[in-house]
């Protein structure tokens, strides 16, 4: 195996050819816009492989962070959403960056070797959340360093060995592998979804290290391992899982509720955090204004709606795009309006190998959980079934009953 100190701090370059893929010259690479593949032209093939843990994602466009020092846990967990302090070496953790009013502003991977911690993020996130942690060191004893250019990621469904031809980093001893902890609710933390039924009991991902060298090497081997999936069989069933990723499903308004992220991610019994005092109440005497579903996409049309795409009631939509609608009957009958109820938004969609088209979609919580939704894609409106990721029920779990309003009349 590969070792690696914590090292000094560089820096991780825009997308440009020095920073792209080793396995651009792989046969059939399409850039996803990052420098790495989005897929090598067998899309749904790599999907399946993929899910029967038979390929690796190159995921080297994202950023890797090392904290090392004798302070850094107790330091990351002082400013992040998860319990951090006496996490063993070797064990992996996702903890969550709020800002004051519990908002989500970072997510991150995190393995600790016993000497370094190793924070895994996605790419645009590495330099303001390297330059974030710098700036609130003041007196402690650690340091940060961005390792992105020397070390990179690797995406699986499966533990990678040297049958893959691949040779995992290590540091202190320690093979630096993040498994993914979305596959159970973590102890502290809590599940919206029901999690007898949840999806994610079945995902089994993990975010596997490797020296930048050795990818590069690999991926100049005449060898054919390892059989390589792009970006888009990832995102596929990462949907299908209900997971959810900051760049993808998070704004400038997103909590950790919304998106069932106090799983894996928020220790709700833990000590004082940036944030945690709305994290506790939105949790324990609210509601969170908005809820992840899953939304299952008719695919007559052909067609895939963009990330942004409203979500609009079905119903609505129909008279509004000059589809048929009923003619209202009865003498309290209501017309369809001429404009269509926006109740949300799509945060990621893919083509499924076995689901067909699906994505991820935030609504408002008020949104009937039985309505009929659709997606507006350009001109072309698609229906959608939901599939309850958060309830409308979530949070309010203090049972604390609400006070009528002063000066409220009772009826």
């Amino acid at each position: 195996m590969t070792d690696a100190s914590a090292g000094g701090e560089t820096t991780a370059s825009p997308v440009d050819a020095a920073s792209r893929s080793p396995f651009a010259t792989r046969d059939g690479f399409v850039d996803d816009g990052s420098g790495v593949a989005a897929h090598y032209g067998e899309l749904i093939r790599e999907q399946r492989r993929l899910s029967q843990g038979g390929a690796v994602v190159d995921l080297s466009s994202r950023g890797v962070l090392t904290v090392t020092g004798p302070d850094r846990l107790s330091w990351l967990n002082s400013l992040t959403s998860q319990s951090l302090v006496g996490l063993a070496p070797g064990a992996s953790a996702e903890t969550l960056l709020l800002d004051a009013n519990g908002r989500l502003e970072h997510a991150v991977r995190l393995v600790d070797d016993g000497e370094t911690a190793w924070l895994l993020v996605d790419g645009d996130e590495t330099e303001p959340l390297r330059a974030w942690l710098d700036r609130m060191r003041f007196m402690l004893r650690v340091e940060v360093a961005d390792r992105s250019g020397d070390v990179a990621t690797l995406g699986s469904m499966h533990e990678i060995a040297d049958a893959d031809g691949i040779t995992p980093l290590t540091s202190n001893g320690v093979a630096i592998v993040w498994v993914d902890p979305w596959h159970d609710v973590v102890a502290g933390g809590h599940s919206y979804a029901d999690s007898e039924s949840h999806p994610g009991r079945e995902w089994s991902y993990r975010e596997t290290l490797v020296a930048r060298d050795d990818l590069a090497a690999l991926a100049g081997s005449s060898d054919t391992v390892p059989e390589l999936a792009g970006t888009l069989a990832l995102e596929a069933l990462r949907i299908e899982a209900w997971r959810p990723r900051l760049t993808t499903e998070v704004d400038e308004r997103s909590i950790p509720h919304e998106l069932d992220w106090m799983r894996s991610a928020v220790h709700l019994s833990k000590g004082c955090y940036r944030g945690q005092e709305t994290v506790a109440k939105v949790h324990n005497i609210g509601h969170p204004p908005r809820r992840l579903v899953m939304l299952h996409l008719d695919g007559s049309d052909g067609v895939l709606p963009a990330r942004g795409a409203d979500v609009v009631l079905a119903a609505a939509s129909a008279d509004a795009f000059g589809r048929p609608a009923e003619s209202p009957s009865g003498p309290e009958a209501v017309a369809p309006s001429a404009t269509p109820t926006v109740v949300g938004h799509v945060t990621s969609v893919a083509l499924h190998h076995e689901l067909g088209p699906v994505a991820l979609a935030l609504v408002k919580r008020t949104t009937p959980e039985t309505a009929a939704l659709a997606v507006v894609a350009d001109d072309i409106v698609v229906a959608a079934s939901q599939e309850v990721i958060v309830p409308s029920s979530a949070g309010a779990a203090a049972g604390v009953p609400r006070l009528p309003r002063l000066g409220a009349v009772r009826r």
